[in-house]
């Protein structure tokens, strides 16, 4: 175990953190990014026969991440931001020439790109982006073909609304899958278009207000679709050749969140999410049989098949970091193929589990979230709430929650209505009300069952978050009374949602509407009455506000704006800003300097 807490500290922020992991094609390699093995996020590859140490991709002052794999398995489309300001340049990168990064697009853009596909010729690249031809940022995302050698770019559809979701090209390179949000900001539909820009057409439509997704089958005739029901999700297969959609799915029952088709798998990957922990299973899309994915005592996440009839898979709990593994399902041998342990000074023992806790909210509805306990006697709770809010937290290991708790606080971590990990009833729950509704009363009363279960003391309750977890703190310091809530640390977090509305990325506004129920325009009481920034004077608790000076989801325009109304009614705050950082605070250097801060933060408010 590190000697003291700077060790301990360093420690913990240097235990990777994998995300956006990509089987190849070929299945004999995956890509991810990992945080935490240097200042900023870089992408790594691994063979999956477990032959090989990891191969660093990228080694760069700026985070960068996989996109997508050529169709020879042999190199990968990467992103990359500026200081997280989420304008991304894309390159390729090749296994045979690490670190080498060919940039595909321009740096820095004046416009935001989503995805990014290699056609099978090598010379084409498919994204999204919203500009128009003219090189003018709009506001819808328009699909472009661009050609790599000449550096001409075709509009191949043009939506008429923006979409956050990235274009997907068949193995064969013949059709691009896409999606539109033209009917309502609720909804999406699936569109289908050639290559050739020929044949635009609509090719799923469920419903104006509901969402559908598709994954490309591995023989590039047929798509796996995923769809929104009232109360569940829906598996089916959509066919090019007779323009058919047969469901085979169809159970309220389950909660389907995520599906998947490896191409060199036969069978489709299904998450059924459960209580926020993912159960895999591998579905026969010919005969509709279904068989589980075993199950173990830390979640095990299948993610494609491996070189000599294994898996490879995401293996992790809140005392095992996510690492990824090569896994056997006739017998259960596992094998390690990050190796996480060896990269560590940490042990099993130096990290917290986390405990469920459950409790009823105003209008009955149970939730739950994850505690966090300090060993010893607890200088007090930190509540520390998600973003998205379609998101939950998991029972994994944030370095974050685990230093506060090693410096003597419980942390709680609520999964609101709203929250996905529950059932599509849950996670719709929080349009009934808008954001800024019950589902703040989720976290009060998950605040009040911690006091009645003596876990927390009156006084000695703060509470923090990032983006909608910066929101959401936001709401309670303006609306609890300060034995409910003694200090707030919003991160990145909305003051107003009008303003919010007016100044995020295009692509980011349906969701504001969807979430609210409509535009400042059409709702305007509900989005002032939701707003924190015209309560700030009910504040009786300590505010430290965290904000990212690039910002391009929360604007730093919420800062200036809060910070002048709280001068205005005289109320005393802290601002800590960070010029390299957009929406979240994601450099090494910069977490350790936030974490620390905040720990003296929490200390000092509820000391008393």
């Amino acid at each position: 175990m590190p000697q003291n807490d700077d060790a301990l500290l360093d420690a913990l922020l240097s235990l990777p953190e994998m995300e956006f992991v990509l089987p190849s094609p070929n299945g004999q390699w995956v890509a991810w990014m990992w945080i935490g093995l240097g200042e900023t996020a870089d992408v790594y590859a691994v063979r999956t026969d477990g032959t090989a140490e990891p191969v660093r991709l990228t080694m760069t002052d700026q985070n960068t991440w996989p996109v997508s794999w050529s169709s020879d398995s042999q190199s990968l489309v990467v992103a990359q931001d500026t200081d997280g300001n989420e304008r991304v340049q894309l390159f390729r990168v090749r296994l045979d020439a690490p670190q080498h990064m060919e940039p595909l697009t321009e740096a820095n853009p004046g416009y935001y790109i989503h995805g990014g596909q290699l056609h099978p010729n090598g010379r084409w690249l498919i994204y999204s982006a919203n500009v128009d031809e003219n090189g003018q940022e709009i506001e819808p995302s328009l699909i472009y073909r661009h050609d790599l050698e000449t550096g001409e770019r075709v509009i191949l559809a043009r939506p008429n609304s923006p979409t956050y979701m990235p274009p997907s090209l068949n193995p064969q390179g013949t059709h691009v899958l896409y999606q539109r949000k033209d009917l309502h900001p609720s909804g999406e539909q699936l569109w289908l278009v050639s290559i050739d820009g020929e044949g635009d057409r609509e090719i799923v439509n469920i419903g104006a207000e509901r969402k559908v997704y598709g994954v490309w089958f591995p023989d590039g005739e047929h798509i796996l679709i995923h769809a929104e029901a009232d109360t569940h999700y829906r598996v089916g297969v959509y066919s090019l050749a007779d323009s058919s959609l047969r469901w085979l799915i169809e159970d309220p029952a389950r909660n389907i969140e995520r599906v998947s088709f490896p191409q060199n798998a036969d069978r489709a990957v299904l998450l059924d999410v459960r209580s926020t922990r993912p159960y895999g299973s591998l579905l026969d899309i010919k005969t509709g049989a279904e068989e589980a994915f075993p199950v173990t005592p830390s979640t095990l996440v299948p993610v494609a098949p491996a070189p000599g009839g294994a898996w490879t898979a995401l293996h992790y709990s809140s005392t095992q970091p996510m690492e990824l593994v090569r896994f056997v399902p006739e017998n259960g041998e596992m094998t390690s193929l990050t190796r996480i342990w060896d990269m560590t000074t940490l042990k099993p023992a130096d990290l917290i589990p986390a405990e469920n806790f459950h409790w009823r909210s105003v209008d009955g509805m149970e939730i739950q979230g994850w505690l966090y306990r300090a060993r010893g006697e607890a200088k007090g709770t930190i509540v520390h709430v998600h973003g998205g809010p379609t998101w939950h937290y998991e029972d994994w290991i944030d370095a974050e929650v685990q230093y506060y708790a090693s410096q003597g606080f419980n942390v709680f971590q609520p999964n609101y209505r709203g929250s996905t990990g529950f059932g599509r009833a849950f996670t719709e729950a929080i349009k009934e009300d808008g954001w800024g509704g019950r589902e703040q009363d989720d976290i009060r009363t998950g605040i009040e069952a911690l006091i009645d279960a003596n876990i927390a003391q009156p006084g000695r309750i703060g509470i923090t978050g990032t983006s909608y977890g910066g929101y959401s703190s936001w709401c309670a310091i303006t609306r609890l009374p300060i034995e409910l809530v003694a200090a707030a640390a919003p991160i990145c977090g909305m003051t107003d949602l009008v303003v919010d509305y007016e100044t995020t990325r295009p692509d980011l506004r349906p969701y504001s509407a969807e979430m609210m129920g409509g535009t400042p325009d059409e709702v305007p009481k509900r989005f002032r009455e939701r707003s924190p920034i015209h309560f700030v004077d009910n504040i009786r608790g300590r505010l430290l506000i965290v904000q990212g000076d690039q910002d391009p989801n929360v604007t730093p325009q919420h800062v200036t704006d809060v910070c002048a109304a709280l001068d205005r009614v005289g109320i005393a705050y802290d601002v800590l800003s960070f010029a390299d950082e957009g929406h979240g605070i994601h450099r090494r250097a910069n977490k350790k300097t936030l974490y620390k801060r905040l720990v003296q933060f929490f200390e000092e408010a509820l000391a008393g």
